[in-house]
């Protein structure tokens, strides 16, 4: 897997996947809030599926 995501993406990802997930523990505890987990996995490896669909990349070159 070739990374298509560059590093400020890959940052606000993961900030914003622990939000959602942080609102399964706090605030409206919703068991949907575990979708915070794909903005948060796509974060860290720095691949997004749709990304590569499509033939979308903010890596810089």
């Amino acid at each position: 897997m070739k990374k298509n995501i560059g590093g400020i993406e890959r940052f606000l990802r993961v900030v914003i996947g622990l939000g959602i997930i942080s609102l399964a523990f706090v605030g409206p505890k919703s068991p949907l809030a575990y979708l915070g987990a794909v903005p948060l996995l796509t974060g860290l490896i720095g691949w997004c599926p749709p990304y590569a669909i499509f033939g979308i990349s903010t890596c810089r070159k």
